[in-house]
């Protein structure tokens, strides 16, 4: 284990008053002081010890600095927020150049080209020594996490380098949902997308006091080991539309969500195709249905796409919008006829 540990410097609090920092709201920002926390969240990632971090939004920089004592290699930290910049300077030169500092965007970063190559390893393989680590804003926390799990699926972005783990911060509601079982009320579409493709861990919640400004909610961490093999093999796009349309009417029965995967003149047809195809009684509610059946629905949406190819292009929503316009039209020539 590494001895390493960074000198003497400002505590969290002395950095923000420092700098002038304040956590904007409308970034969704909230800074984590609490030490104890920091390094709680970055012992759930496992043994650091040489590793590869990226740490996204680092703000001020208290999980940074707990990323550093743990014996990380090399720290990359994405900050898009130019006021957080200098004082992860100061770490950076603290750190005698082991934070690589990035101003940008995570949603647009590169993340393929973030470290050497030669940490990649066969998906079959361990998990690289290369991990994602964040207290993410809310805002953003949602779309990253859909945009790495495509990532996940098509070994992409921070998945060229092999089964890349990552532990991130989500409202605690969000971080039940992802490790909902099957039956939970809180099972979700974000539970069977993150569920197909990885062992997701709601490792512990930190109370929303604990952060300044206090959010009005309490926030969960949650750790993610992608699988060697997917639980559904399909490709991502055509999981993402089953699964968003079994969950668009969570509340009723769920041939009703299964239904608005198909044109209005075969929708019933097709609905009693699918769900007999996939095992599937059309009285369950979405979160009664297990791993295997959503597997069994994709697999069998697959089949009748591959019947008929422009299956997959339809819209139920602009179905509608159509036969909106339809009406308005023809309300339209009827008041013309009557003038």
């Amino acid at each position: 284990m590494s001895l390493y540990r960074l000198p003497p410097l400002p505590t969290i609090r002395e950095i923000i008053k420092l700098y002038n920092l304040k956590a904007e709201k409308q970034l969704s920002q909230n800074f984590l002081l609490d030490l104890k926390l920091t390094d709680k969240i970055v012992r759930k990632a496992g043994n650091l010890n040489n590793a590869y971090v990226c740490e996204v939004g680092p703000g001020p920089g208290g999980i940074t600095r707990a990323i550093l004592n743990s014996g990380a290699e090399e720290l990359l930290v994405v900050e898009k927020d130019t006021r957080f910049i200098p004082g992860l300077k100061m770490l950076s030169e603290a750190s005698m150049g082991k934070v690589r500092i990035v101003h940008g965007d995570i949603l647009t970063y590169r993340m393929d080209r973030a470290f050497p190559s030669h940490l990649q390893k066969a998906w079959e393989d361990d998990p690289p020594n290369v991990h994602i680590i964040g207290n993410l804003p809310f805002n953003v926390s949602t779309p990253l996490i859909i945009k790495w799990l495509e990532d996940m699926a098509n070994r992409t972005g921070p998945f060229t380098y092999g089964r890349t783990q990552m532990t991130l911060t989500f409202q605690r509601e969000v971080a039940e949902r992802m490790a909902a079982p099957t039956g939970n009320k809180q099972r979700s579409r974000l539970s069977i997308m993150t569920q197909y493709l990885c062992q997701v861990k709601h490792c512990f919640t930190i109370p929303g006091r604990a952060f300044v400004p206090k959010p009005e909610v309490d926030v969960g961490v949650v750790h993610f080991t992608p699988l060697v093999q997917p639980k559904i093999d399909q490709p991502f796009k055509l999981i993402e539309k089953v699964v968003q349309s079994v969950f668009q009417l969570r509340r009723k029965y769920c041939y009703r969500g299964i239904s608005l995967l198909f044109p209005e003149e075969q929708r019933t047809k097709l609905t009693e195709q699918i769900l007999t195809l996939a095992n599937v009684e059309p009285t369950w509610r979405p979160s009664e249905l297990s791993m295997k059946h959503f597997q069994g629905l994709c697999n069998a949406y697959r089949e009748l796409c591959d019947q008929d190819p422009n299956l997959f292009s339809y819209n139920f929503r602009e179905e509608l919008r159509q036969k909106k316009l339809k009406l308005q039209d023809a309300q339209k020539s009827e008041e013309s006829e009557m003038l």
